[in-house]
């Protein structure tokens, strides 16, 4: 069993920035074993996948939502994942929650194993 707690969410005006933390742990856990994803959901609309990475090789992948705005990043001694969001949008506001599979960057969500309770960011205008 995979424990994900997210961390980091607030309220900021539109063009400024935020950290979200996810610190996974687990009896037998090998953080380098999983990829690590940040996704976020609006009530009435599906989750959707924002950012992922491999703490193994780095390798990353970020929606085109994300690109050149959010950056992500792993420190595997903390087994934490960090995604740093800059000028951020309205559009932005979600839940983020923090997911993690093992296997390669899993388009589809269902398929992740374990989640988060995630953390609210809001973004204003």
């Amino acid at each position: 069993e995979v424990q994900l707690v997210e961390s980091g969410g607030g309220l900021v005006q539109a063009g400024g920035s935020l950290r979200l933390s996810c610190a996974a742990s687990g009896y037998g856990f090998t953080f380098e074993d999983y990829s690590i994803g940040w996704f976020r959901q609006v009530p009435g609309k599906e989750r959707e996948r924002v950012s992922c990475i491999s703490p193994y090789d780095n390798s990353k992948f970020y929606a085109e939502s994300a690109k050149g705005r959010f950056t992500i990043s792993s420190d595997n001694a903390k087994n934490t994942v960090y995604l740093q969001m800059d000028r951020l949008k309205p559009e932005d506001t979600a839940v983020y929650y923090c997911g993690a599979v093992m296997a390669s960057f899993l388009s589809d969500i269902e398929l992740w194993d374990y989640w988060g309770k995630g953390t609210q960011v809001t973004v204003s205008s």
